[in-house]
């Protein structure tokens, strides 16, 4: 004889919630955690740019005497004639699709505008616009992606 009522297995609607309620918390938790390593990544990035920019400037010190004026550095025609080994996408920022998102004068604002700052300074601190034996000091920054909404990582001459 065939019962009627036969025997049913599979997972009950609350026992899916509950997987399904897992599932998501573990990945809002993968996606926070994914998030933040790559910010401080760029940071990172944004750190040897920086680093990069200065190393170069202190080579063109050492053979001319002198920091490039801003306007001079953001040339590729003038990096090229004086040797400054910069590539163009030091200068882009890596959040950034690749351009170019470097700005002269002092750094600040807000992280959103995540730029490269250079500025040449005379002896006295004040902008260095020409090329001369008066462009003793500089500053480069960029802004960072930290909590603090106007962080920035600066290297300057001594």
């Amino acid at each position: 004889m065939v019962s009627l009522k036969q025997r049913q297995s599979g997972f009950t609607i609350v026992e899916l919630l509950i997987v399904i309620v897992i599932i998501g918390i573990l990945a809002t938790l993968v996606i926070v955690t994914f998030s933040g390593v790559q910010q401080r990544a760029r940071d990172a990035e944004r750190k040897t740019d920086v680093n990069a920019v200065a190393g170069q400037l202190e080579a063109f010190y050492a053979s001319k005497g002198y920091y490039p004026p801003e306007v001079d550095l953001e040339s590729a025609t003038f990096r090229e004639a004086n040797e400054i080994r910069i590539d163009t996408k030091a200068f882009a920022d890596p959040s950034t699709a690749g351009t170019q998102d470097f700005t002269s004068g002092v750094a600040g604002g807000t992280n959103t505008a995540k730029v490269y700052y250079y500025q040449a300074l005379n002896e006295d601190d004040s902008a260095c616009t020409t090329a001369n034996a008066q462009c003793v000091k500089y500053t480069v920054s960029a802004n960072l992606e930290g909590k603090d909404p106007v962080s920035t990582y600066s290297r300057s001459s001594n």
